[in-house]
């Protein structure tokens, strides 16, 4: 059976969404970031998606495509599957419209999202380990109740309502000469690349994707994409590009970056400490990118897109500790030492003298590589950078003292 050709969008469909979206979302910032160009090497100006009211860019496509049912397909009602972000939109301006909702979400979607999902109104179908699953039932839900598919990123309407992202970008920063777009199904790349392409031929777009998920990159190449794993960037953990954005993708669109989970942390923690922000994993793909293939970028004029910023706290809280821990800030060491009155309160004194901030401590005098007069403490403790960690750690064995530095995964309080 021969598919139906594809309708690809032009620039004046784009125009035509961004019209429908006046006043229906934020008009975010795009903004000059001087602190990520510094630790880039690019000259880097951030689009603050997570500003949106559900704090990611997938309004504008939900918002486009539920704009354009008809009375009738809107009494039906609508069902999307998604990760957290696509369904919060959805669900937001089907609400607005008066359009009944059903969101189905992997059971492994961080709760954050669930709980905000719910809270715009919407009926949550959790099922599946990941986004593939989730979407098998979405389907199999529409076709029993009759419902609309609101697809999060192979639907013309949606990719159209994503390309207003780079509309805004280069209206707010005409001399970008790279926009850094995550991937995940490619809506959101395959619009902007439309939009970018039309009105400067010259731009590069990149994509980045997980390294877990490969599946633009694959495609790219005529490969199949060897998908799977835990990411931090769970909301771009797609195994297959759609159709539509593919075929976008293969003329417009540069490169594609792979970018592993050391770097997303990086870049999560770096939108937190140096730009004062919340980015989820996959809304700091782009840094990542940045961060990881630093000499793709260097002397470039590059638009980051923060396309969310809908991340579990106690993830981030977890990251920000993984970071000063590579960064030699906290530090583990494994004291072995005569087990005598005064020498833990030596150990601390010497540590407290020295301006390091004392943690927590864990004493084991039954340890087998311990002497049977002899005791080991643990101590993790704050220091400045490396350097002061090393005078810390120096100035332990000059009181002959047998000090070891423990590995970063034993670091952590």
């Amino acid at each position: 059976m021969t598919k139906a050709p594809l309708r690809l969008p032009t620039l004046d469909d784009i125009r035509d969404a961004a019209t429908l979206l006046e006043g229906r979302i934020i008009r975010t910032p795009c903004l000059p970031a001087p602190k990520l160009s510094a630790l880039t090497g690019a000259t880097v100006s951030v689009k603050y998606e997570n500003l949106q009211v559900t704090n990611a860019f997938k309004e504008r496509g939900a918002y486009v495509r539920l704009a354009a049912l008809t009375p009738e397909e809107r009494a039906r009602g609508v069902i999307a599957m998604s990760a957290g972000n696509h369904a919060q939109a959805v669900a937001y301006h089907a609400r607005g419209l008066g359009v009944p909702s059903t969101i189905v979400m992997p059971v492994t979607t961080p709760f954050v999202k669930v709980a905000a999902t719910r809270g715009y109104g919407a009926r949550v179908v959790l099922a599946g380990e990941a986004v593939a699953e989730a979407h098998e039932v979405a389907e199999r839900i529409a076709a029993d109740e009759g419902l609309v598919w609101v697809h999060p990123y192979d639907d013309f309407d949606v990719i159209r309502g994503q390309g207003t992202v780079a509309l805004e970008m280069l209206a707010d920063d005409p001399h970008l000469d790279t926009l850094v777009v995550p991937v995940g199904g490619g809506g959101l790349i395959a619009g902007m690349a439309t939009a970018a392409k039309a009105l400067n031929p010259r731009i590069r777009i990149v994509g980045v994707e997980a390294a877990l998920y490969p599946a633009l990159w694959a495609a790219l190449r005529g490969e199949e994409a060897a998908c799977g794993g835990n990411t931090l960037a769970e909301g771009i953990a797609v195994k297959s590009v759609g159709r539509l954005p593919l075929a976008i993708a293969r003329t417009l669109v540069d490169d594609v970056v792979l970018v592993d989970e050391v770097h997303l942390e990086r870049a999560v923690n770096a939108f937190l400490t140096l730009q004062k922000t919340m980015a989820e994993g996959a809304g700091a793909a782009g840094l990542a990118a940045l961060l990881a293939s630093p000499e793709r970028f260097t002397g470039h004029r590059v638009g980051l897109v923060l396309c969310g910023g809908n991340i579990d706290p106690r993830i981030l809280a977890g990251i920000m500790i993984r970071e000063l821990a590579r960064a030699e800030q906290i530090v583990a060491v494994r004291v072995t030492t005569p087990d005598r009155p005064g020498v833990l309160g030596e150990i601390t004194t010497i540590i407290g003298a020295l301006g390091g901030n004392i943690l927590q401590v864990s004493h084991h005098r039954t340890f087998l590589s311990v002497p049977a007069k002899g005791t080991s403490v643990d101590i993790s403790f704050e220091t400045r950078d490396g350097a002061h960690a090393a005078e810390i750690v120096a100035a332990l064995e000059a009181r002959r003292l047998t000090v070891a530095r423990l590995p970063a995964d034993e670091v952590l309080p």
